[in-house]
């Protein structure tokens, strides 16, 4: 690895190889090579002849063709860019260098277009479908968490103060439901995607009109057998040069919905860990500060954080790109377009493998939930105090009044003289409510109090989750292996 020039950190320290080789040159220029194959074998069945008649592509240079799809030269194609400064052109060029018989025919009725946006949408495609094998598995991972602590009472927080319990595994489905939200959108623009076709340099298809001798019907049916030969069911019906750059931001999009979920994800993991309730993995050899030796940071959470906001503000681009496209097509979108969606899928790569890492390894501290709820469930408990206490024959008014006041009091005791909350206690030595303080104890058993989350954590996985699980179960089994 060279250490004197810069080196992206979506390549070295996020990305997996999987990914990376997607939006790699040797995916990209392999692809160029099967469209131009494509195209070649397009017009040979659609009868494409000379001026005198005879077929114009043979079956031998398709061959010759396929004989070199995969063994690029690439520093012909370098040194052919650096005269002519044009990326596919030098391609076309380095192509026919090997094939010097079907040279005559590479490219033929096309423009850059064809290659460069058919392939765009293509590598998105298998972008998208890695995304969703990641997607498919943090889901398995979390539904298997939710399930195993569903019945576990915790403190549940409303503006991140103490409110009515939950269960450690609904707070969990929270999370899920994001993240099926986000399955949905990918499934949704999966099935949505168009190649480019064949469209000329305008979107027209003047050139291939010419080419088939002003056969309309030529034209149609070169788009539809380019896009089965490339494994799409169809091609845009108009288009300018390019596809419309919208559906970059349709697909961006998605993957920043992803980040806005593992970021939430991970907040919540963050604060939790502060509370010492559950935390992320932390390996043996792991070191938290360089100064506080002692410190266990959430770094694997914070990391997904930090580049869940890049994607977010990512997709920004495509969305400007979109709206600033002039006419049929101006080239201020390609050098972004580099950028912004190829790196836009190498960090969601990298989050959602830091997604399954954490979830995999989170570790539950069932005691320290325990203690925190008890400490605040007094408060909680005095709804059902009050209406013991009204069946009994006392005055609804008048006893909600004096649990108000006891209630400040025992805060006070709490926040201003570090005491225990000594509610019951409170309570108990009133005469207004008819109970002991032991019978006001035997009614602080959290799980009175947590309402529906079992049931509805057991509902939501059999009902709404596993039933996705089961149709994609050929995409679960993986374990996430981060770098650093």
């Amino acid at each position: 690895m060279a250490t004197d020039v810069y080196s992206s950190p979506l390549s070295e320290r996020y990305a997996s190889k999987e990914m990376q080789f997607i939006f790699s040159q040797d995916m990209k220029f392999r692809t160029w090579r099967k469209l131009w194959i494509a195209l070649a074998e397009t017009e040979k069945e659609l009868g494409l002849t000379d001026d005198k008649g005879n077929p114009r592509i043979t079956d031998e240079q398709i061959e010759e063709l396929k004989s070199h799809q995969d063994d690029i030269n690439y520093d012909v194609a370098r040194e052919r860019e650096k005269i002519v400064r044009h990326d596919v052109m030098s391609h076309v060029y380095a192509y026919g260098q090997q094939c010097p018989k079907a040279a005559e025919i590479i490219h033929l009725g096309a423009t850059s277009c064809y290659v460069g946006d058919n392939t765009d949408v293509i590598l998105m495609r298998e972008g998208l479908k890695l995304v969703k094998k990641k997607l498919v598995n943090v889901i398995d991972e979390l539904q298997s968490f939710a399930m195993r602590y569903k019945d576990l009472p915790t403190l549940a927080f409303t503006h991140f103060q103490p409110a009515q319990p939950t269960t450690v595994g609904k707070r969990a489905t929270l999370w899920i439901q994001e993240l099926m939200m986000d399955l949905e959108d990918v499934d949704y623009v999966m099935s949505t995607l168009k190649l480019l076709g064949s469209k000329g340099t305008t979107g027209t298809q003047a050139s291939f009109l010419e080419l088939f001798d002003g056969d309309e019907e030529k034209c149609r049916q070169a788009d539809r057998m380019i896009a089965q030969k490339m494994g799409f069911d169809s091609c845009f019906s108009v288009s300018g040069q390019t596809y419309s750059r919208k559906l970059d931001t349709r697909v961006v999009n998605v993957l920043a919905g992803i980040a806005a979920s593992a970021h939430k994800f991970s907040n919540d993991i963050r604060l939790l860990q502060h509370l010492k309730e559950v935390e992320e993995p932390f390996e043996t050899g792991q070191i938290g500060s360089s100064a506080m030796a002692y410190k266990r940071n959430p770094m694997r959470s914070e990391r997904i954080a930090s580049l869940s906001r890049y994607v977010m503000i990512d997709a920004l681009n495509p969305a400007i790109t979109s709206a600033t496209q002039w006419f049929e097509r101006t080239l201020d979108d390609s050098a972004n377009k580099r950028l912004s969606v190829a790196e836009g899928f190498l960090t969601i790569d990298g989050i959602l493998d830091l997604y399954l890492n954490v979830v995999d390894g989170l570790v539950v501290y069932e005691k320290v939930i325990t203690k925190h709820l008890m400490a605040e469930l007094p408060f909680m408990a005095t709804e059902n105090i009050m209406m013991d206490a009204t069946k009994a024959g006392g005055n609804r008014q008048e006893l909600h009044e004096k649990i108000r006041k006891l209630s400040m009091e025992a805060g006070t005791n709490v926040k201003e003289r570090g005491l225990d909350n000594n509610l019951l206690e409170l309570i108990a030595a009133d005469d207004s409510f008819p109970m002991t303080l032991e019978e006001l104890k035997s009614t602080m058993n959290p799980s009175r109090y947590v309402g529906r989350a079992p049931s509805q954590v057991k509902e939501y996985i059999e009902n709404e989750v596993r039933p996705v699980l089961k149709a994609n179960e050929d995409l679960l089994g993986l374990k996430a292996e981060i770098n650093v």
